[in-house]
């Protein structure tokens, strides 16, 4: 290993320094005696010759008064710049809350003008249409009254979607609305009576959700409730409807034991257009009966009654109806594949013929309820469909 060596730093003694100096340099030059390591800040090993004298000068590394001064000035500014750094930070954090409530007021504003926009201009539009002040009224009444409901309708919301009691979306066929709900009573001390419900919509909106009230009243009563979904217009027409619902119906038929319900005690319910899918489901299905080696998955001998709530059971006689209450006639015999086939779809109908009377007899109890003060369906379509 190299051997290393020590260079030594020339130090000039105080004597150079005139007599005339300052008191602050003799305080430096007395400080610098005592403390060896102020030296090295006053004093430098580098020399340079006055010219007019000949003898040397030396340089101190710092100036003598100003090093310790320097320090301080540095450390003041930096005290000053941080204040000033934290008071634009302050006022930009203001400004920019300032703009932010600004910013918000304008778009609330913006939104509000818009929406009075559009409601002028959509009153416009249905007044052009010919839409007159009433059903702009009946509309908005319409809306109030939702409004007033709410609150039921978010009670019943969250019982259907987070009750333990409620088995959702059971699968009991192949096509996509091939879905059914569970509604299971609390108390599971044996067997259970069970609805087959089938929900109502115009052929067109129904849901298998639409029964959660009912499906919530009964199982707080005992009794199990299955809602069938179907296929709806145009995703299916009515021979589609039935064959959901007729497939609805046999999985609950073959499959409630598992869920706590009593496959003798099965009663099938519609209501609406629910109520004509469910009778003609089980017409169809008596007519399958009657008939000489066709094969079905259910019975309707499984059926203990049938009932019918605000249903249609003429079609022929409602095509008019439905058509002054905003279901168009084209819209209609669309649902019903056509005029031809209103006579097949009607359960009125379907009864009287001659050639299923041995049908007829195998259908069980059927019961109607239907208001007097309905429009949607009047309830004089109930008065000629046979009770049992």
């Amino acid at each position: 290993m190299p051997s290393q060596q020590i260079l030594p730093i020339t130090y000039h003694p105080p004597s150079v320094f005139s007599s005339s100096s300052s008191p602050t340099e003799k305080l430096l030059l007395k400080d610098a005696e005592d403390d060896p390591t102020t030296r090295l800040l006053l004093f430098s090993h580098f020399e340079e010759e006055d010219e007019e004298k000949g003898t040397p000068i030396i340089k101190p590394l710092l100036p003598r008064a100003s090093s310790y001064i320097t320090t301080t000035t540095n450390g003041a500014n930096k005290h000053q710049q941080r204040r000033r750094r934290t008071a634009s930070d302050s006022s930009l954090s203001s400004l920019s809350d300032d703009s932010r409530n600004n910013s918000l007021g304008r778009e609330v504003e913006h939104a509000a003008a818009e929406t009075f926009l559009v409601t002028r201009l959509s009153l416009k539009l249905l007044r052009y249409l010919g839409v007159g002040y009433r059903w702009i009224t009946r509309f908005l009444a319409l809306g109030c009254y939702s409004f007033l409901l709410m609150p039921g309708f978010i009670q019943v919301g969250y019982y259907y979607f987070f009750s333990s009691r409620v088995r959702r979306g059971i699968v009991y066929g192949d096509q996509p609305r091939n879905r059914l709900d569970l509604y299971l009573p609390k108390n599971t001390d044996g067997p259970k009576p069970v609805i087959a419900f089938v929900t109502g919509g115009a052929w067109i909106i129904g849901y298998k959700a639409w029964g959660s009230l009912l499906g919530q009243q009964l199982s707080e009563r005992d009794i199990i409730v299955a809602c069938i979904d179907y296929r709806n217009f145009p995703q299916g027409t009515i021979s589609d409807m039935v064959k959901d619902a007729s497939q609805g119906i046999s999985f609950v038929c073959n499959h409630i034991a598992d869920y706590g319900g009593d496959p003798n005690r099965i009663y099938l319910m519609g209501q609406s257009a629910g109520a004509h899918i469910g009778a003609c489901a089980l017409i169809d299905q008596a007519i399958k009966e009657a008939g000489e080696g066709e094969s079905t998955s259910w019975s309707v001998s499984q059926i203990k009654a049938y009932f019918g709530l605000s249903g249609g059971y003429n079609l022929l006689n409602l095509v008019d109806h439905f058509h002054r209450r905003g279901l168009y006639r084209s819209i209609f015999l669309g649902i019903m594949e056509g005029e031809q086939s209103l006579q097949r779809f009607s359960p009125e109908l379907m009864i009287q013929d001659l050639n299923i009377r041995h049908a007829a007899s195998l259908l069980p109890p059927i019961i109607l309820f239907h208001g007097t003060a309905d429009y949607s369906i009047p309830s004089d379509a109930r008065y000629k469909f046979p009770l049992k």
